[in-house]
């Protein structure tokens, strides 16, 4: 059964950094690519950055200079380095593969906040 895991999120004041991690498990057909969302209170689900398994990254512009997406081990874990970190950048960040289907982890929730 394949999982996503995500870690990483807590509190942080605006200016700062947290990375974020999403640990993948489980056996994976042609994965396509793999990303972070995140969902603002009161907002909808957004994209934030996805990498796909030709090597290419997309960011929003939102994001863009300050966040970077990056895969580990194989492509089994991927990570978000936020930096310059901004209240508006408060959410939950959910991980998202997409292979054959779609896969969604639980979220984290990122505060930022003096």
């Amino acid at each position: 059964q394949v999982q996503l895991v995500e870690s990483g999120g807590g509190l942080v004041q605006p200016g700062g950094s947290l990375r974020l991690s999403c640990a993948v498990s489980g056996s994976i057909f042609r994965v396509n690519a793999i990303g972070w969302y995140r969902q603002p209170p009161g907002q909808q689900r957004e994209l934030v950055a996805t990498y796909t398994f030709g090597g290419t990254s997309n960011y929003a512009d939102s994001v863009k200079g300050r966040f970077t997406i990056s895969t580990a081990g194989a492509k089994n874990t991927v990570y978000l380095q936020m930096n310059n970190l901004k209240p508006e950048d408060t959410a939950v960040y959910y991980c998202k593969l997409d292979a054959l289907r779609q896969y969604w982890g639980k979220g984290t929730l990122v505060t930022v906040s003096s």
